[in-house]
């Protein structure tokens, strides 16, 4: 088996290119890969199409990649919250495009991408803004709208703990969008507290497999968004 673990988190997104699709997981903070986050940053590729839940807090993480204006489109659920600050005057300025998707169908998308699934119809946006221009069918007697797998050229996912396989665990809730989105990238890239080698972690509590991960970059004591925002911090 390939050891996959890398030594950094810079070494990780090294071969990120302009224009790629970037999936990024997180709810919020919870799961939000803050240090491979920043590392993109500093790595410069720009014209950046971003899935994500939302668009971040503050001036750290997510929000700093779309300050740095490295970000041409954003696909999210959530693309303004408390402390969102930079999306809105990006959005607002045409510097950003946005497609907003309900986010049950966000989640449903990426893991229909990563099943290799092209295509398939929900109910949620029918006879709204959202719904227009897209192809609509009817079941049972009921509307249904077309929608399309999303994959990435790149997943950038937070875990809690892996091994050198790449098998990961979350911690709680910050699983999220992360097991979805390390199947739906070309190249799923994953930052964790810990990472021990095979045999260490418990099969059965495997979330995410290792099939599905091609790095894994350890972070010790990494990042928390809402300390970060507290404190005023910015990045770079």
């Amino acid at each position: 088996m390939i050891n996959k673990q890398v030594a950094s988190a810079a070494e990780a997104v090294a071969d990120v290119f302009d224009g790629a699709v970037i999936m990024v997981s997180g709810f919020g903070e919870a799961g939000s890969p803050i240090e491979l986050i920043h590392a993109l940053i500093d790595q410069g590729s720009r014209d950046l199409t971003i899935v994500s839940n939302n668009c971040g807090s503050g001036e750290v993480g997510l929000a700093a990649l779309l300050k740095a204006e490295r970000v041409s489109k954003v696909v999210c659920s959530f693309p303004r919250t408390a402390n969102s600050t930079v999306f809105p005057d990006l959005y607002r300025s045409g510097k950003t495009k946005l497609e907003l998707v309900p986010q049950g169908t966000l989640a449903e998308r990426i893991r229909a991408g990563g099943a290799g699934i092209p295509a398939f119809y929900t109910p949620s946006a029918v006879g709204t803004p959202l719904a227009e221009g897209k192809e609509t069918r009817e079941f049972d007697g009921n509307t249904f709208v077309l929608e399309h797998g999303l994959r990435a050229d790149f997943s950038l996912i937070k875990g809690r703990s892996a091994d050198t396989h790449g098998n990961i665990l979350y911690n709680k809730t910050a699983r999220n969008f992360g097991p979805p989105m390390a199947m739906a990238g070309k190249i799923s890239i994953v930052q964790v507290e810990r990472v021990v080698e095979p045999g260490e972690l418990d099969p059965e509590t495997v979330v995410t497999p290792g099939i599905f991960v091609d790095r894994v970059v350890g972070v010790p004591s990494p990042a928390h968004e809402s300390e970060l925002v507290a404190a005023g911090a910015t990045y770079p």
